[in-house]
């Protein structure tokens, strides 16, 4: 390979620049485990014992199959499907809908609060695993909320970060191995479920805390399983422009994310009803004893690992073009690090990430819900699937997407009022909510209003004849076909 070569694979890979298809480094099976090993991470037991604090087995899985599989497959439109055919990572695709200022804008408040917050979280389940290892193994007695854990967690973000610098291909290969691995502490977790109870007892298992009215109760099961898979869209664009198709790309994705994940929801669930705690760290040893419990919290410390390096990879690439030229010619180690150094300092106060985690995800889920709606609107109605590439890289007023002074008011505004339709219906600080919310949930008003607004507000601040936003407009391939 040619300098030259090298380079321009250098500024897809570790740059904004679309990525070739001959330069792209993941297939079918590749994706696939990446997808997995994201989603057997410690956070999809914490998720399943979540669910079991509100409702039991039954109803459980209803709510997680509602919930991860219409999020899993809204989230994908809005992220994979796009970046896969571009070879765009998602925060340049976004130019296109949110102008230039309005990606910076979303980057620099929603993004960084869910990404630092996931990061810091995979670190504290890092360290309270590795707590429990050593308290088991060599007969320490670490508290999960002492300062081990953050040495621990500290250790964890300082692997992903060695990983990520090395770029993708290390993080293929990394869940080659660990992603099999979490595979096979998943069987063995279920083998040992129902060697321990029957069907019977686990279905007639009650919820740990739930509220007094049932309806209620399922309503934000689904709602917090419709958070966690919309959690997934700051990083999947990102990465599904590394896959050979979007055939490689989509149902990957939706196999690891929908599939493996509820499964291994449905193990965490089981595991909190059955043997009353909801948090993986603890129970694992509980449920596989000393020998199988240190074995699954190994694999599952070193899955946290895999899948943060993935969420910095995304991000970093995310803060290199979301800054402009502050941080356009810094190193990419450089870059990675400084994306890390919030989450390295909220790993100080771990219990604050558990206590919280409900309540996170949920508004997590209020803001992704709505950027979704207005993202899909946009591309799949208003601009039938067409984007300029060149516009996405000309500077300041140049470019078709530089919308008004760098922001699109039609998508700010039916974002921001998707939110608002969340928010209306659902208060996660309170738990307070309408009565429309037990049959809508909060997400879906929230995709829909974000949506139909997007497609009513366009027309009339980004009018055809005044060329801004490129909605009349062919793509320049699309062009030169002609």
């Amino acid at each position: 390979m040619s300098q030259t070569q090298e380079a321009v694979r250098q500024a897809g890979t570790f740059g904004s620049f679309p990525v070739l298809k001959n330069e792209r480094e993941w297939g079918f099976a590749d994706f696939a485990w990446v997808n997995i090993g994201l989603a057997i991470a410690t956070w999809a037991f914490l998720v399943g014992g979540a669910t079991a604090l509100f409702v039991g087995f039954g109803q459980g899985i209803a709510a997680m199959i509602i919930g991860n599989v219409a999020g899993v497959i809204i989230m994908l439109l809005a992220t994979t499907v796009i970046s896969s055919r571009y070879g765009v990572e998602q925060y340049t695709i976004l130019r296109s809908i949110f102008g230039f200022g309005g990606v910076a804008l979303i980057f620099f408040t929603v993004i960084t609060f869910t990404e630092v917050g996931w990061s810091a979280l995979l670190g504290a389940m890092f360290g309270r695993a590795t707590a429990q290892v050593s308290n088991v193994v060599f007969g320490t007695a670490i508290d999960p909320n002492s300062i081990l854990v953050t040495v621990f967690a500290l250790i964890c973000i300082a692997a992903a970060w060695a990983l990520v610098a090395k770029g993708p291909v290390s993080i293929k290969a990394f869940n080659r191995i660990v992603a099999p691995g979490l595979a096979l502490v998943i069987v063995g977790l279920i083998i040992y479920l129902f060697t321990q109870t029957t069907w019977t007892d686990l279905m007639a298992a009650a919820p740990l805390a739930p509220f007094d009215d049932p309806a209620l109760n399922f309503a934000i099961a689904v709602e917090f399983n419709l958070g966690v898979a919309f959690s997934w869209w700051p990083i999947m664009g990102s990465l599904g422009r590394l896959t050979k198709s979007p055939q490689a790309s989509l149902w990957p994705a939706f196999i690891g994310l929908a599939i493996v994940t509820i499964i291994a929801q449905l193990v965490g669930m089981a595991s909190a009803l059955t043997l009353g705690d909801w948090d993986p760290t603890v129970w694992l040893m509980t449920a596989g004893g000393a020998v199988f419990g240190v074995i699954a919290l190994l694999f599952i410390a070193f899955a946290n690992i895999t899948s943060l390096a993935s969420i910095v990879y995304s991000n970093t690439l995310a803060l290199r073009q979301a800054s402009g030229k502050l941080f356009a010619t810094t190193r990419w180690e450089v870059l990675a690090a400084i994306f890390l150094v919030p989450a390295a300092i909220v790993s100080f106060f771990p219990g604050l990430l558990y206590d919280q985690f409900l309540l996170f995800v949920t508004f997590s889920g209020a803001f992704l819900s709505a950027v979704c709606g207005t993202v899909i609107a946009d591309y799949f109605v208003l601009r039938k699937q067409r984007i300029n590439l060149g516009a996405l890289y000309a500077p300041g007023s140049k470019s078709r997407y530089h919308f008004h002074g760098g922001f699109n008011l039609a998508a700010m505004i039916s974002s921001l009022a998707g939110v608002g339709t969340y928010l209306w219906l659902y208060n996660p600080m309170t738990l307070e909510t309408d009565a429309l919310f037990n049959w809508t949930t909060a997400s879906v008003p929230a995709v829909a209003v974000s949506f139909v607004l997007h497609l009513l507000l366009t027309p009339l601040l980004n009018s055809a004849k005044s060329g801004r936003g490129g909605y009349e407009l062919p793509t320049e391939l699309e062009s030169a076909k002609k």
